[in-house]
């Protein structure tokens, strides 16, 4: 972790799209922004650990972060992955429980850290912003109960391709088809809830029936409408 030379202001946030201060006063506004501290986080960095209490949660300013619990036997469950104009930490700080996950950097990050109670005083004071919260956290809900559904009646080739497909909607394709993340192997398997060896044999397969390329980490997506049939997406 390192203290940033320019610190990025809430207001080139917003600027650039970010919904979750939209409805603040400018005096909430700056009562935010004077009140952070961000920092620089490098590949592999972990910015709190699962049973760790957290006094406050954090806005994804650049990076990408993953959310994961950990097993009974030290094996990851990723839940999902933060990027930018994302938050993360705030339901524990809400809750006022221990984090119930672990969030590690695996894109260098710039990460805004605002204090609880400058959280529960929005939270008090502005309805609109109070709303936007509610929000976020029952789309999160939903997100969960999907992904238990899934564990509990697709196969790991239909979630394998549906975890290809939500990838490709949170971080995009480039020119080349090639996802703008680069995950492990394990990471995937971590994701898709299986074996490292069943993730990389099923990528294999969906290679040599050109639904997707392999470039080490990097993945190309050639055939998406191919993907969402296996995946009844």
């Amino acid at each position: 972790m390192k203290n940033l030379q320019h610190v990025p202001t809430c207001e080139e946030c917003l600027a650039n799209g970010h919904e979750l201060f939209k409805d603040l006063t400018p005096e909430e506004l700056e009562i935010v922004n004077n009140g952070k501290g961000c920092s620089l986080y490098k590949r592999g960095n972990i910015i709190y650990h699962e049973g760790n209490r957290i006094n406050g949660f954090y806005c994804v300013n650049r990076g990408i972060i993953k959310i994961y619990k950990t097993g009974i036997d030290g094996k990851e469950q990723i839940i999902r992955f933060a990027k930018w104009g994302d938050i993360i930490g705030f339901r524990s700080v809400l809750s006022k429980e221990l984090a119930c996950t672990t969030a590690k950097v695996i894109d260098d990050a710039i990460l805004c850290f605002i204090p609880s109670e400058n959280l529960f005083s929005l939270v008090k004071n502005n309805p609109a912003f109070s709303i936007r919260l509610m929000q976020l956290t029952c789309r999160e809900l939903g997100e969960s109960n999907n992904f238990i559904t899934d564990i509990a009646q697709k196969t790991v080739r239909e979630r394998l391709a549906e975890i290809l497909l939500l990838l490709m909607e949170n971080f995009n394709l480039d020119d080349d088809k090639v996802l703008q993340i680069s995950l492990t192997r394990e990471e995937l398997a971590n994701m898709v809830g299986t074996a490292t060896e069943s993730v990389i044999r099923l990528l294999s397969e969906f290679k040599s029936d050109r639904l997707i390329d392999l470039h080490g980490r990097k993945i190309s997506l050639l055939d998406i409408p191919g993907l969402k049939k296996i995946a009844s997406f």
